[in-house]
């Protein structure tokens, strides 16, 4: 468990975080709140109910709370919501850019559009946000970049290939504006949640409803079969959003923030063992397994002799 740096110095500061209406944001929002007295949030998601609920919990802790409605697969809301931050409070000390969504499916029923709308949401608003901000926050003096990824932006998994893609671009784009934007004093770091409690899977089930042609009879339906019941399979080992708004409280306040923070049971050692060390033959059978790949592979290969 990574320790917390008890640092004041986020009292006052403006923290955009967006996807705050549940999960992760959520939880980060109402820990700052709590936290550090007189903070100032913009609060950036597409439902209002569930934002102005936190923004609420959010005011009673006694927060300073801007609620911008934002799609973050929308270019020009995107850059409205940095544009209304700084208009607002006028300055943006750090972003949270934590809004994503999983696209899983196997790569070859995927459409277009949907590959399309999941690095429009997980990437590209990532982009346009934080490049609109990078003049705000060298102009008074740094900021911080706080951009959430997973476990899966340094592994890939089959059936998870289009969400992994969106989030190893998300890490070389940290990693470029982390050496590009150091001289400016804005410090960039990436968060890597594993597993957790939250609607993740759900909804990527409820996608694959409306974007894979019958999920449950296609050749990939063990795979697909699989996805659907993941989360139960990952509840032991999966972290709280609570847990993992404390690890991104210390990347907003170490004074040298690390490059990157994982945010997983095991995954200091779970991370560098199956990306460095095993054998590739071996990982891929390993998440093969997990995934339910090995019985589209046994079906294929007893249907086809």
């Amino acid at each position: 468990m990574l320790s917390m740096i008890p640092t004041p110095h986020l009292s006052k500061q403006v923290i955009l975080i967006t996807g705050a209406s549940a999960g992760i944001g959520a939880a980060l929002a109402e820990t700052l709140a709590k936290q550090f007295t007189g903070i100032r949030l913009v609060l950036a998601a597409r439902r209002k109910e569930q934002l102005e609920q936190v923004a609420h919990q959010c005011r009673q802790a006694g927060a300073d709370v801007l609620v911008i409605i934002t799609d973050m697969a929308s270019e020009e809301q995107v850059k409205a919501l940095a544009q209304r931050a700084v208009e607002h409070f006028g300055r943006v000390d750090a972003v949270v850019n934590n809004a994503g969504y999983g696209q899983m499916g196997p790569i070859e029923l995927i459409p277009p559009q949907a590959a399309k709308h999941q690095f429009a949401v997980n990437f590209h608003s990532v982009f346009i946000l934080t490049q609109t901000l990078i003049p705000v926050m060298r102009s008074q003096g740094g900021g911080r970049i706080i951009n959430v990824s997973s476990l899966g932006g340094r592994m890939a998994f089959p059936a998870g290939g289009m969400y992994s893609c969106s989030k190893f671009a998300l890490e070389a784009l940290s990693d470029v504006m982390r050496m590009e934007l150091k001289a400016f004093n804005i410090l960039v770091s990436v968060v890597e949640p594993g597993p957790v409690v939250t609607e993740f899977f759900q909804a990527a089930w409820d996608k694959i409803e409306k974007t894979v042609p019958e999920p449950k009879k296609n050749i990939y339906a063990p795979a697909l079969a699989k996805i659907e019941a993941i989360d139960q399979q990952l509840s032991l080992l999966g972290w709280t959003s609570e847990k993992v708004a404390q690890v991104i409280v210390q990347a907003l306040t170490a004074r040298h923030p690390r490059p990157r923070y994982i945010a997983a049971t095991g995954g200091w050692f779970f991370v560098p063992m199956m990306t460095k060390v095993m054998p590739t033959w071996f990982t891929d059978a390993f998440w093969k397994y997990f995934y339910g790949i090995d019985q589209v592979e046994k079906q294929w290969k007893k249907t086809n002799g």
